[in-house]
């Protein structure tokens, strides 16, 4: 099976409807793929080097939180190598995404991938999360890089204070463990805990939404 057969066939059992169209949206991400390989060979953006691991691994498990989500304005904490945030980005071209990502190298990644695609919808913030803050309303807050729920609402919480009380921050996380739930700060709650499906990986796979309450 050819790479972008392989990511067309994730894509259609994703059941999320992709503005650009399924096509559009396989082809940018497979460049961004190749980016990824490119870079890898100099910089450590990511353990992973097996082009179709990375596919299921990064890309498809990114585009998975699809469905669990709400836009238009969303935050990566931690990106990375743009994960989940580029491919989000690439689905949702209408969205406002903003990539958080302190590691100098792999911010210049991101700032390269930006300009290949043409991402204009696409934010590097090249610093602590700490020190974001947004003029717009925030949808989503959203990470795969941090272990803890409790890290994560220390550095991003702030982001819920204060702003649409629809924004939600959204944990990926492989195996879900309740007792994170007893490390929470007093001002934010595990709303709810949802098991997802990524084609083509047998792992488990779970968003962790958390909400701010008064």
């Amino acid at each position: 099976m050819t790479l972008d057969h392989q990511l067309l066939t994730s894509i259609n059992a994703l059941k999320y409807d992709f503005s650009p169209g399924k096509k559009e949206v396989a082809d940018q991400l497979l460049h961004y793929v190749a980016l990824i390989n490119k870079w890898n060979r100099v910089h450590n953006l990511t353990a992973i080097r097996n082009t179709d691991e990375i596919l299921t691994h990064h890309i498809v498990d990114s585009l998975s939180v699809l469905p669990h989500i709400k836009g238009s304005v969303l935050v990566d904490i931690g990106s990375g190598a743009g994960l989940p945030g580029i491919p989000i980005a690439i689905a949702n071209p209408n969205w406002r995404i903003v990539l958080i990502e302190r590691n100098q190298k792999k911010a210049a990644f991101l700032q390269q991938v930006r300009i290949e695609l043409k991402l204009n919808n696409l934010e590097i913030f090249a610093k602590r999360a700490e020190h974001y803050q947004s003029v717009l309303k925030l949808n989503t807050i959203i990470s795969r890089a941090l272990s803890s729920l409790n890290d994560f609402i220390n550095i991003a919480g702030h982001l819920c204070a204060g702003n649409d009380p629809d924004c939600r921050m959204v944990a990926m996380k492989g195996k879900y463990v309740d007792e994170q739930n007893a490390l929470l700060p007093e001002a934010f709650l595990v709303e709810r805990i949802v098991p997802v499906n990524v084609p083509g990986l047998n792992a488990e796979r779970h968003l962790v939404i958390i909400k701010k309450v008064n």
